[in-house]
């Protein structure tokens, strides 16, 4: 899924799930990250329709996390969320970035968050926007891209990919796709011997899962943009987050129905934060890179018996 932060779109199950490092109610942002005397944006739980797409580039999010140019603080201090927001002139954005949902707006998530697992310290992988952040899901790095450059995206990028290693191993993997499939991105995906491993996600998944033939390693695409009759569920600001709900709660019913559910684990995470504030620091020591704000991830599987979190750091 796209560009959503965990405050955004959990932080407020803290209510009736103390165990979940979410919002307390009493954060909030100034104007003006670098002056104390300067009004404050308080998070909020009106969050609806979001129109407005947040700053979430390399130098947005710096500036979001550390309030400033300088990195060096730690911990950090997750201060500039609405000073950023204020720098794009778009009326109402300081607010909408601190903003989150009701639980019960998003009932599928809070539903899974309550039966199975969900990670509170999970970052994106780099302070960038959505492809080098799927770069580094896929392959463990964004072979140096910091944003999403057209030129580059159509060229293909040239590393080793888990997808390489699973082939490797006589592992088998399979992408299912709605819009375009964005894995197409890594050059070896291109290769003609993939080509029977990409599945029309509307025609192919619910079949597999019900004929116990999905692969050991499943990707999902999800819709992302709007065509035709079929509006984009990826999350992404301006798509209505309803659509991701339906999304997610389809693919579940479709993995819980199949016979292979008891050996399999369901991973639902974002590429990133998209801008939206989070109130945990995002880690500035003892990585070899910076990484970017907390990301919503959840972890579903028969595997899983209770509720767990992942280790705060």
């Amino acid at each position: 899924m796209e560009n959503r932060s965990f405050d955004h779109i959990l932080g407020w199950l803290k209510r009736t799930r103390p165990d979940i490092d979410g919002l307390s109610g009493g954060e909030f942002n100034r104007v003006n990250a670098s002056d104390p005397t300067s009004p404050a944006v308080s998070v909020s739980d009106d969050a609806f329709f979001v129109d407005s797409d947040p700053g979430h580039s390399i130098q947005a999010i710096r500036e979001q996390i550390f309030g400033c140019n300088d990195s060096s603080a730690n911990p950090a201090p997750m201060s500039g969320f609405v000073q950023q927001a204020e720098s794009m002139g778009v009326d109402g954005l300081s607010k909408t970035v601190m903003s989150g949902f009701k639980p019960e707006l998003l009932p599928v998530y809070a539903e899974l968050a309550n039966e199975f697992a969900v990670l509170d310290r999970w970052f994106a992988s780099v302070p960038a926007s959505t492809q080098p952040n799927r770069f580094y899901v896929h392959s463990a790095t964004s072979h140096g891209a910091s944003s999403n450059v057209r030129k580059d995206l159509i060229h293909g990028f040239p590393q080793k990919t888990i997808f390489d290693s699973l082939d490797e191993n006589g592992l088998s993997f399979g992408i299912y796709y709605q819009n375009i499939p964005a894995t197409l991105f890594f050059q070896s995906l291109r290769k003609l011997k993939h080509i029977t491993k990409f599945h029309d996600y509307k025609l192919k998944f619910k079949l597999h899962a019900k004929m116990g033939q999905l692969p050991n390693y499943v990707v999902i695409e999800q819709r992302y943009f709007d065509v035709d009759l079929f509006p984009a569920n990826d999350d992404h600001p301006s798509h209505d987050v309803a659509l991701g709900q339906r999304f997610v709660k389809e693919v579940y019913e479709t993995l819980r129905a199949s016979p292979q559910w008891e050996e399999m684990a369901l991973l639902i995470t974002y590429d990133e934060h998209g801008g939206f504030y989070d109130h945990v620091p995002t880690p500035v020591s003892g990585c070899p890179i910076q990484m970017g704000s907390s990301a919503l991830t959840r972890i579903i599987s028969s595997l899983i018996g209770s509720v767990c979190e992942y280790p705060h750091s």
